[in-house]
Parts: structure tokens; C-alpha cells; sequence
């Protein structure tokens, strides 16, 4: 039947996530354009895959069936795509990368230079994305690997098909107005009670990580502004707005005039680099893993 691997992942997705559009953010796509995906599908097969019931849709008995024979069949098409690279003797091919926002400003550039030097005939095709979703990403195929992040106090689940390796780990300091603190070096999480807050939402990793945190130390954060990106955070601080948690690579993405005071907690989130456990073999994967590590050693010790 002539079907495309697009299609089939986009049912074999649809049976992990339930809705269309968990699928299309998973897979990079547009939720109109899973639909097309599985009418073409029913096009080459010839039967119906989907049913509404209500507002939302389930897999016919021939749509799982059609699923489980998918997902053999992508676990082969990898299989063949690991050996076709080997078979080249030299590290190229396409590489499908996901990466967070400040991923993308301090680590991505470096790590493709490294590879234009290293392998030219690897091309790394990146797309920006929400770092929460950076693991379904991979899991899913929407991309080959993915920059991620890890908090061990809110630690990520862990899908079993997929490896995670730690490139290195960053402690956070805290973030606040100019003057504020007197020109301490050293503040406690429990003197932050009275402080006005710039957080992520506690639906993000990140949000309740800091918030964990935060009540460990015997506080509830006075969470003023809710905000995700990085950016308009450390504006918000240097506005004299409140105060925030920073790491060094969130400092290096805007040039801001804010004091930054050491925690006396420790609170850290680990950068991390994830792909499918049946990728590892794949040399354009295993060539790109070790420049991230290289990166990541360069930048480790880099002052902000």
C-alpha cells in the first residue's frame, strides 16, 4: 500500500496521546495537518481509521490494528536508516534536532560550527520548541534528539525507549533589582517571603521546581508575574518588578543591569541531551552527541 512514514507515525502517536492535537504538538505539525495525514492514510488503505465519538476521535478496530503493524514497521525503517549510515564510512546525513530557546542562543551556533569542522557532510536541521516538550518530541520521532533540561527536584519522567545524557549542570543565583539587597553576596530562600516573584507557571518543570524549592524552605513564593521567557524575565527584574532565579547561561541571553546574589540553597537543573535508545548506534547521532559534549565542556567553566 502506499502509505509514508509521516503517516504511520501520526497514527501510531495518536493511539499514545489521544487527541489530534497533543499529536501535532508532539510531531511539529499543524493539527489540520494530522488530519490530512490519517485521511491519507484511509485513502491507501481503504478503510476508516478514525471515528468521532462526540468532540473527539478513537482508532476503529482497523486503526489499531494498522498501529501495531506501524510501529514494527518505523522500528525497521530505523534500522535501515542506521545501517545506511554505516554504510557510507563518513558521519552524514540529516540530523533533526529540538532545542529550547536558550539552547539555541549559547549552545546550537557553537555545536554547528564544530560539526561544519568536524563532519561536512552531517546537516543538523534544528526547530525551536517548548523545552517541556522536548521528550515526547523524540519519543515520538518528531525529532532525531533533542537539547532538554532535567531538575532533580522535580525530576522528568523517564520513557524507557529514550537515552538521557547530563552535559552539565547549572546552579541557580537569585536575580533582583539593582540595590536591593545592600550588596549581600549570600541570600536564603526564606528571606525571599516578602519579595514579589517572576516565575514560570507551576505547570512548567521549571515553575515548580523553584517553587519546591522554595517551600522546602518553609515559604510560599508571592508569584507576582507568571512568565516563561527568559528574556522578559530578567526585563522584569532589571525594571525593579521583583526577583527571579537565574542560571549563567540565562545571563549570557540579554545584557541586563540587576544585582545577582548567591542562593544559599541549592537549586540546579541539569542541561541534557536525549535521543531513542535504538538511535544510539547511528554515527550522525553518536558524532553530534559528542560535539554537544565538547560544547558543554567549553561552556561549563566560561564566566557569565
Amino acid at each position: 500500500m502506499d502509505w509514508t512514514s509521516s503517516q504511520l507515525r501520526s497514527l501510531v502517536e495518536l493511539t499514545r496521546r489521544g487527541t489530534i492535537t497533543a499529536v501535532a504538538q508532539a510531531l511539529g505539525y499543524t493539527p489540520g495537518g494530522v488530519s490530512q495525514q490519517i485521511a491519507a492514510l484511509e485513502k491507501a488503505t481503504g478503510m476508516e481509521l478514525l471515528r468521532r465519538v462526540g468532540r473527539r476521535v478513537e482508532l476503529t478496530d482497523a486503526g489499531r490494528t494498522l498501529a501495531r503493524h506501524a510501529e514494527r514497521i518505523l522500528s525497521t525503517e530505523a534500522e535501515a536508516v542506521e545501517a545506511l549510515e554505516r554504510s557510507r564510512g563518513e558521519v552524514s546525513g540529516v540530523l533533526r534536532v529540538g532545542l529550547f530557546a536558550t539552547a539555541a542562543a549559547e549552545i546550537l551556533p557553537l555545536a554547528l560550527r564544530h560539526v561544519n569542522e568536524a563532519h561536512p557532510g552531517l546537516a543538523v536541521h534544528s526547530r525551536d520548541m517548548d523545552v517541556d516538550e522536548v521528550y515526547d518530541a523524540v519519543a515520538s520521532g518528531g525529532v532525531d534528539l533533542a537539547l532538554g533540561l532535567d531538575y532533580p527536584d522535580v525530576p522528568i519522567r523517564r520513557d524507557p525507549a529514550l537515552r538521557v545524557t547530563q552535559l552539565y549542570r547549572e546552579r541557580f543565583s537569585l536575580a533582583v533589582p539593582t540595590g536591593s539587597m545592600d550588596g549581600r553576596e549570600e541570600v536564603a530562600l526564606a528571606e525571599t517571603r516578602d519579595l514579589g516573584w517572576i516565575m514560570p507557571s507551576a505547570d512548567s518543570y521549571y515553575g515548580r521546581a523553584v517553587r519546591t524549592a522554595c517551600r522546602r524552605a518553609g515559604i510560599e513564593p508571592d508569584v507576582r508575574h507568571e512568565v516563561t521567557d527568559t528574556a522578559a524575565t530578567l526585563a522584569l527584574v532589571e525594571a525593579g518588578i521583583g526577583v527571579s532565579t537565574v542560571t549563567d547561561l540565562m545571563l549570557r541571553l540579554r545584557a541586563s543591569r540587576f544585582d545577582v546574589v548567591r542562593l544559599r540553597e541549592t537549586i540546579e537543573r541539569h542541561i541534557v541531551v536525549v535521543f531513542r535508545s535504538s538511535a544510539e548506534r547511528r554515527p550522525t547521532v553518536a558524532a553530534l552527541v559528542d560535539v554537544l559534549r565538547a560544547v558543554a565542556e567549553t561552556r561549563r567553566d566560561t564566566p557569565a
